[in-house]
């Protein structure tokens, strides 16, 4: 009974090493119980090879819409510089690359794809690399990533790109053509037309979380990034933009190089914060101040099996281990990833005191706030270079950049940083979230202790 509980363990460890989703592991993959009479956590074999991994992620500064340093930059001169980069710091020949997925929201579909097109030929990419776009709101970075993986796991390409771009500056927030009549008979579907914010309202009101929370959420987020920026810990990740800021009065055009970014306030406080009006409810506790910031920017990750990373003798920043979307009540869209992060550690194969850090998105903080209390998470794993509210949120770019920024910070915290979690919440209900494993880890250094379990190595200590 006991050896079958092991052999039973073993395949479920087994089937999440494999290859392919879906399939029982490959017949070069076997479970079975050691010559000790003991039972392996685990046995890697070549499947090991088909990995995917991240080799670069880079992002471009994060601006302030309509008042910072890409204000007057064309969106696909940001998407440009990250996809340069991705391949000109690695030697990777770009047209190796099978796709580029890009994630954006704001601007007119058909638009977008042009302008990504566009970025690419800017980027030195050959006609024979085809490019698309992918919106699902928030995520759309993230999921431009997800795309690629599941992509390369599929075995339709080696290589892939999965980024995203956003220009709140040319692309405003905003509803095109009518309503359908329709939603006033299905109040799911009319609460996908809420304004965000009143979304930020609801949670605070049917969750607790009060003002003083939600100010003190976002004068962390400030002081952490106003940190990270000052000790130069974005300078990884960052790609310098070259740009023009065009005077509004006088219509004169200066060159200038984009490196950080614009948004953060130091000094930021609690009594700062407290002077600020609420915007989306007269009686409510959503302010400029505890919200995420209309920005622009770009962000690339340049992916592939493991295999080809070790062929072409490239170091290894991450391992994408799962991707998880799932929907909420629209009415409450923020609490997503209250219940992606779960969904996406059991689909993982770990548990959540696994995860070393977190990169959630700060929409707002109403949303923030209730996601780490609800599954209890160490506020000292928890966007530990600030988050949105700070850095901003460039719509369809946040996947990307939130990815380029847990995959730099954890490869600097070294091999006690294993595994990392990006995701957020996603406009009309629903939620996402990405597990990664750092590349450069080469032993279990921070597994869970393990005792009095008897369906484990005798190895685990």
């Amino acid at each position: 009974m006991e050896n079958t509980k092991m052999q039973m363990r073993q395949q479920v460890l087994l089937d999440h090493l494999k290859p392919e989703t879906g399939r029982r592991a490959a017949a070069n993959v076997v479970s079975s119980i050691c010559s000790a009479n003991d039972s392996a956590a685990y046995q890697r074999s070549s499947d090991f090879l088909d990995d995917v991994v991240v080799v670069a992620a880079y992002r471009t500064a994060i601006c302030r819409a309509k008042r910072g340093g890409f204000k007057d930059t064309y969106p696909d001169d940001l998407l440009a510089p990250v996809l340069r980069a991705v391949v000109e710091k690695t030697g990777v020949n770009p047209a190796e690359v099978g796709d580029i997925v890009i994630g954006s929201v704001l601007a007119p579909g058909a638009q977008r794809a042009n302008e990504c097109r566009m970025a690419a030929f800017f980027a030195g990419f050959p006609e024979t690399v085809p490019v698309r776009t992918v919106n699902r709101q928030c995520s759309s970075g993230l999921q431009a990533i997800a795309d690629v993986v599941a992509a390369i796991k599929a075995g339709f390409y080696d290589i892939g790109i999965g980024g995203g771009l956003e220009s709140m500056s040319v692309n405003p927030m905003a509803w095109e053509g009518s309503v359908n009549p329709r939603v006033e008979s299905n109040q799911r579907a009319q609460d996908c037309l809420l304004p965000m914010g009143i979304t930020s309202e609801n949670v605070a009101e049917r969750y607790g979380v009060s003002r003083k929370q939600q100010d003190a959420a976002a004068v962390k987020s400030h002081a952490k990034a106003a940190a990270a920026r000052a000790s130069g810990r974005f300078k990884d990740e960052i790609i310098p933009v070259h740009t023009k800021l065009v005077d509004p009065k006088t219509g004169e055009e200066k060159k200038v190089t984009i490196i950080e970014d614009d948004g953060i306030r130091p000094g930021t406080s609690l009594a700062d914060l407290a002077k600020l009006k609420t915007v989306f409810k007269k009686s409510g506790s959503t302010t400029a101040g505890n919200a995420s910031q209309v920005s622009d920017g770009a962000g690339a990750v340049l992916l592939m099996k493991r295999r080809t990373a070790v062929e072409k003798g490239l170091p290894i920043l991450g391992v994408f281990r799962s991707f998880v979307a799932v929907g909420v009540d629209p009415a409450v869209m923020g609490i997503g990833p209250a219940v992606a992060i779960p969904a996406a550690v059991k689909a993982a194969g770990l548990e959540l005191d696994d995860i070393d850090l977190f990169e959630i998105n700060e929409a707002f903080a109403s949303q923030y706030t209730y996601c780490a209390q609800e599954l209890g998470l160490d506020e000292e794993k928890i966007n530990v270079n600030g988050g949105a509210m700070a850095l901003g949120h460039p719509l369809g770019a946040t996947g990307a950049r939130c990815t380029a920024t847990l995959l730099h910070e954890m490869k600097k915290r070294g091999k006690d940083c294993r595994f990392g979690i990006v995701t957020m919440c996603i406009g009309s209900g629903m939620g996402a979230a990405a597990v990664f494993e750092q590349g450069a880890v080469d032993q279990v250094s921070n597994a869970r202790s393990v005792s009095g379990h008897t369906l484990l190595s005798r190895d685990a200590k």
